[in-house]
């Protein structure tokens, strides 16, 4: 009997699927769902603004070559480096501690209005950070305002 090979294992590539409810404790912490920790605890990861108001948590890797990306843009284009402010100024290196936990410093907490609960959403190579109630809203618009079907998937090229 062979024994499956977990989704975030190097045979299938970097993998963050599932999104999970938690609570975010009066130091600002929360806990990592276990299915991401492994990823995560194996080397520091980096925190920071999202879009859509919630933050992104990048493994390292996947952080670097996103910022390879934004680096290419020229800084004389005004979008550009508003989009590096709002992106790299709110960056910040965390490392799950022996517990799974990561610390959101108060100012990336504020951005996304993180108070209570908040759900952490795989998004294949990163991971979404979302108020709860701010993920419901969005997942609200995702079904009923944006409609989400088959011609959006085709628009796209999927």
């Amino acid at each position: 009997m062979t024994t499956p090979v977990p989704p975030s294992s190097p045979a299938f590539g970097l993998m963050f699927l599932g999104q999970f409810e938690r609570g975010i404790d009066k130091k600002g912490r929360i806990t990592l769902p276990a299915s991401y920790r492994e990823t995560l605890q194996q080397e520091e990861a980096v925190i920071t603004r999202g879009l859509d108001r919630c933050l992104f948590l990048f493994p390292r890797d996947q952080f670097e070559a996103l910022r390879e990306k934004i680096r290419q843009k020229g800084i004389s284009d005004p979008r550009a480096r508003k989009f590096r402010r709002h992106f790299f100024s709110g960056a910040v290196n965390v490392k799950p501690d022996s517990m799974g936990r990561i610390n959101i410093p108060s100012y990336l907490r504020d951005y996304a209005g993180l108070t209570g609960d908040v759900i952490v959403a795989g998004n294949d190579t990163y991971v979404e950070i979302w108020d709860a109630q701010r993920w419901k809203e969005e997942q609200h618009s995702l079904y009923e305002e944006d409609g989400i079907s088959a011609e959006t998937w085709e628009e796209l090229g999927i």
